[in-house]
C-alpha cells in the first residue's frame, strides 16, 4: 500500500509563497490520481487540487477558492507530487494533506501552513 509523507509547510507572510511536496512509497505512483486537501481550524476538510494518473495525462482540477494562485504537479520519476502556493492569504492557513487514489483515499499526515504577518 502506498505511503505518503508531506514536507515544505511553514509560516509565511500574506502574499508570500510556499511549495509543498509529497513523497510516495510502496505503490505504483504513476497509476494513482494524487490530490491535496486542507483543513483549517474549526472547518471541514476540503479538496484543494487534484492531478490525474498517467492514463489521464495528468489532468488537473482546482477548487474555486484557488483562483489561479496554486499549482499542482507531479514527477512520476521521483514519486512526488507538489503543490505550489502563491499569493497566500490568512484564510489559507490550514493543515494540508496529500492523498493518493480516488476511493478509498490514502492520506498523508499533513503539513501545517500558517499565513500570518
Amino acid at each position: 500500500q502506498v505511503q505518503l509523507v508531506e514536507s515544505g509547510g511553514g509560516l509565511v507572510q500574506p502574499g508570500g509563497s510556499l511549495t509543498l511536496s509529497c513523497a510516495a512509497s510502496g505503490g505504483d505512483f504513476s497509476s494513482y490520481a494524487m490530490g491535496w486537501y486542507r483543513q483549517a481550524p474549526g472547518k471541514q476538510r476540503e479538496l484543494v487540487a487534484r492531478v490525474g494518473n498517467i492514463g489521464s495525462g495528468g489532468a488537473t482540477y482546482y477548487a474555486d477558492f484557488v483562483e489561479g494562485r496554486f499549482t499542482i504537479s507531479r514527477d512520476n520519476d521521483k514519486n512526488t507530487v507538489y503543490l505550489e502556493l502563491n499569493m497566500l492569504k490568512p484564510e489559507d492557513t490550514a493543515i494540508y494533506y496529500c492523498t493518493a487514489g480516488i476511493s478509498p483515499l490514502t492520506w498523508g499526515r499533513g503539513a501545517q501552513v500558517t499565513v500570518s504577518s
